[in-house]
């Protein structure tokens, strides 16, 4: 996130489809020269028929793999939004709920949830450590939302097969406005299109996909009329400030201490190491609120007394040397974090889900060279997902599916906050806010949070932080429901937590 850019295209959606059954292919070019027309890539959407027992019934389901067409408002193509939805056959729409789903990032495509929780195949990957090489192996989900609600998988641009078409750039969508945007004109077309605005409609966004989140349940309200039923977030990152170690901010490293602990207690480098993970994390955020807070508060003019206390404490909590806390003046962001917690070990513990270990590539360095968690399974995700969506979806692209860009260098951070009053855009953005926005604005509206204790890229105790300072009322903070799971960011790689966030998911929605 480096780099601001101009204003995003205000953008509409057109889906095409077919007369074939089985494959729909279409374009739609009016409006435009001929010599644009030939530019233009026709979207392809792909259908089938499928069946899984899940839920225990069977749910019988339609499956639309592709692309469509996205205009801006004078009627020019935009992009290519790539999706995949998953309908129950025989159902009256109006009753079945409809879940939007996708990864953050910003730069990822939605494979992660949709091979590792929510989709009808699930990808087989080793718990807390390296998945053996392929062939990697792919199962029905007996885990998939399907048998509770309608299902559709968003990919945004520059994700999976989305693309910018015609004028229109990446910078037009790569930004946190831009995006929420593009993002809120999508569902609104897909239910448009799919006669689903009688139906109950959820939104659930991972990681990133919490910020988006946010900014789309306030603008599909404001902008759209389109009441949403809830909202799920994922392992959220809402707020820049608060969820980022690394600025010269005292604030997110108070937020990531707790994580660390857990992170130290799960690789038994904590002095005489509890038993009680709970009680030992109660402990380690009541030092963080009080003592590491109220030192980091003081900065220079924190007495060396109170100062080797804190360094003790910090230890006590961590493992690592009060010399190395020291000299980091209190203050490490994760990379720093993982790569020193397990050094004499040789290892490096994972960022995305801390439970995670790797060899070190590089003794001496102070960064991660790569995160041990993306190694393990990242491969057995994209190759078991380009081996579904192809073999079982029959969807035939000659691109190649983007699982992971790095569109966070190129992301404009600014946003147009409800309450940024004289500011404007403001610098960094907190969609936390347009959230409580959106719940008092439709204060039917529930949201649940899942959250991983091991996870270092969006700590619980960012999270915790983020929701507890949301401007809402006693009794609309009741809409609000928090899960907690023993497991990483994507929490749902863990069997037993697998089984919980279904549960919980379901009787969410339920």
């Amino acid at each position: 996130m480096k780099t601001p850019f101009a204003q995003v295209l205000s953008v509409s959606l057109v889906m095409f489809v077919g007369s074939s059954a089985t494959i729909a292919r279409g374009g739609d070019t009016a409006g435009v020269g001929e010599t644009a027309k030939a530019e233009i890539p026709a979207a392809k959407v792909f259908q089938s028929d499928h069946q899984l027992v899940v839920g225990g019934r069977t749910v019988s389901y339609t499956a639309t793999a592709g692309t469509m067409l996205m205009k801006d408002d004078t009627g020019k193509p935009v992009a290519l939004f790539g999706y995949t939805a998953y309908v129950e056959k025989g159902i009256d729409p109006a009753k079945r709920p409809i879940l939007f789903a996708y990864n953050g990032g910003p730069g990822s495509a939605s494979v992660w949830l949709h091979m590792g929780i929510l989709g009808p195949q699930r990808v087989v990957v080793t718990d807390a450590g390296f998945t053996p090489p392929g062939p990697f192996e792919r199962v029905a989900n007996d885990s998939s939302i399907l048998d509770e609600a309608d299902l559709v998988m968003i990919d945004p641009v520059g994700t999976g097969f989305s693309k910018p078409v015609g004028e229109a750039e990446g910078e037009d969508f790569w930004g946190v406005d831009q995006d929420i945007k593009s993002v809120s004109a999508f569902i609104t077309r897909y239910v448009t299109e799919n006669g689903r605005w009688a139906s109950p409609k959820y939104l659930l966004g991972e990681s990133y996909g919490g910020m988006r989140s946010g900014g789309v349940a306030y603008r599909l309200l404001t902008t759209h009329n389109l009441a949403l039923n809830g909202v799920i977030l994922v392992s959220p990152f809402m707020d820049f400030v608060a969820g980022a170690a690394g600025l010269q901010v005292d604030l997110p490293y108070v937020l990531f201490f707790s994580a660390y602990a857990a992170t130290a207690w799960y690789h038994d480098v904590v002095p005489d190491k509890p038993d009680d993970l709970l009680a030992f994390l109660a402990e380690a955020e009541l030092f963080a609120e009080t003592e590491y807070a109220t030192a980091l508060f003081k900065g220079n003019a924190l007495p060396q007394a109170e100062r080797e206390r804190v360094l003790a404490g910090m230890t006590r909590f961590t493992g690592i040397d009060e010399e190395y806390w020291d000299r980091a003046n209190l203050r490490v962001d994760e990379s720093h974090f993982s790569k020193e917690l397990l050094r004499r070990r040789k290892e490096t513990a994972g960022r995305i889900d801390s439970r995670f270990k790797g060899e070190s590539i590089n003794l001496l360095a102070e960064r991660f060279t790569y995160d041990p968690f993306d190694s393990a399974v990242g491969p057995a995700f994209a190759a078991a997902f380009n081996d579904y969506y192809r073999a079982d979806l029959g969807v035939e692209m000659e691109q190649e599916y983007v699982v992971s860009g790095e569109l966070w260098k190129k992301w404009d951070e600014t946003h147009d906050q409800p309450d940024g009053g004289a500011w404007g855009k403001v610098p960094f953005a907190n969609t936390a806010i347009d959230l409580a926005y959106a719940m008092v604005q439709n204060p039917n509206m529930r949201v649940l949070v899942d959250q991983g204790y091991f996870d270092l890229a969006t700590p619980f105790g960012v999270t915790d932080y983020v929701i507890d300072h949301m401007k809402l009322s006693p009794e609309l903070q009741k809409n609000i429901e928090i899960e907690y799971y023993e497991a990483g960011h994507m929490m749902y790689i863990h069997p037993p937590s697998m089984a919980k966030f279904k549960e919980t998911l379901a009787n969410f929605i339920e």
